[in-house]
């Protein structure tokens, strides 16, 4: 399907965002857009702030995150007992590694996965295996097949490559796990927003993202699904007063984990990003996820067909199917591309070797369109 240049579906939203009055935004692999919803969410919050102080703790901000985690849930077909909240993917990497079983040494993640992951357990007694891509766009299912064995704790990659935007058999790579008795944990920060997820019809064990990028929350507020039926009897050793039954007795002499997804949560959550990522979310509920990812495909594909007409090679995976709108297009020095196409109003970025542009639901094909003259031009 081609989108009109101006207008598609969901454009109606691009109002939204305000970021649009003053320049082009493509960017949202890096960071989404701030809505107005999220800003009031925000000025809410601090209000209840100046207002009451600390007593909000006893009803307001502690309704916020459960109602946090019922729309997390929602979000991805799962069950609220099944989320646990966090500030950043590090921190759920390392609560996760340190209750997995340590008779299974062998950790198996790829050279595609964003560094974050493969950083966790480079300083443990484990075995790292790297897959590589033959192609620097994806790994074949066969390389996570041939590297998962009964050694194996846990196979952790990403839903959408940050590499290259492709989009991983999510469900194939939880039953190659699962068939070892090792777990597995899906990085899904950029897939959730862009991507419909259904963890409750997968193999998977974990699944993790956030509001920094697609969820348009921001930084500083993330999540951890947790499998009720596989990962509620772990006993993570990272952790902190909010993974207790009875944090409020605040007896430093014995600690019992909540039986649910809480039992991963490690401090205290912080407050004004959960409120940015309820407006996020109030976003996005309201487009719809057939919508966004309808709206956002057709987008990336509009966009990957212009450059190629121009004469740019797009490194994205062959099967639309398994594209999402992360575009990666080969330049000699994206930096200064990035640079000199911020000058003239255009928000995108660099990777090595890569401009990468992302375009999403509140865009326009005109967007790209223009973005891709201004690149190419002297």
């Amino acid at each position: 399907m081609t989108l009109p240049a101006t207008t598609h579906e969901l454009s109606h939203w691009r109002e939204d965002f305000p970021i649009f009055g003053h320049t082009t935004y493509l960017n949202s692999c890096s960071l989404g857009a701030l809505s107005r919803a999220s800003r009031e969410r925000v000025v809410t919050f601090l209000d209840q702030w100046d207002t009451r102080g600390a007593a909000n703790w006893y009803d307001t901000w502690w309704a916020s995150l459960g109602e946090l985690r019922r729309r997390y849930a929602r979000l991805i077909g799962a069950a609220p007992d099944e989320i646990a909240l966090h500030p950043s993917v590090s921190s759920i990497l390392g609560v996760v590694a340190s209750a997995l079983d340590t008779t299974r040494t062998r950790i198996v993640t790829t050279t595609l996965d964003f560094p974050t992951v493969p950083y966790q357990w480079l300083g443990r007694n484990t075995e790292v295996v790297l897959l590589e891509s033959p192609d620097g766009i994806s790994v074949p299912i066969e390389a996570f097949e041939r590297a998962v064995d009964h050694n194996t704790a846990l196979l952790v990659t990403s839903h959408v490559y940050f590499t290259s935007g492709a989009i991983q058999d999510i469900d194939t790579i939880g039953a190659i796990a699962r068939r070892a008795g090792a777990l597995s944990l899906i990085d899904g920060y950029q897939g959730a927003g862009q991507v419909p997820v259904d963890v409750r019809s997968s193999t998977i064990d974990f699944y993790c993202s956030g509001g920094l990028k697609w969820l348009l929350g921001g930084t500083g507020v993330c999540f951890l699904w947790a499998n009720r039926d596989t990962t509620h009897e772990l006993l993570p050793t990272t952790t902190g007063w909010f993974a207790d039954r009875d944090q409020f007795r605040f007896d430093p002499t014995a600690m019992t984990l909540h039986s649910d997804a809480r039992r991963f949560e490690t401090g205290t959550p912080p407050l004004m990003p959960v409120y940015a990522q309820l407006g996020g979310l109030d976003v996005l509920e309201a487009a719809g996820a057939d919508a966004i990812r309808r709206v956002t495909a057709s987008l990336t594909e509009d966009l990957i067909v212009e450059a190629g007409q121009l004469g740019l090679r797009p490194k994205v995976h062959p099967d639309p199917r398994h594209r999402s709108a992360i575009v990666m297009l080969p330049r000699d020095n994206p930096a200064e591309d990035v640079a000199r196409l911020a000058e003239r109003g255009f928000i995108v970025d660099a990777r090595p070797g890569h401009v990468r542009v992302s375009p999403y639901f509140y865009n326009i094909a005109d967007d790209h369109r223009a973005m891709l003259e201004a690149l190419l031009s002297a």
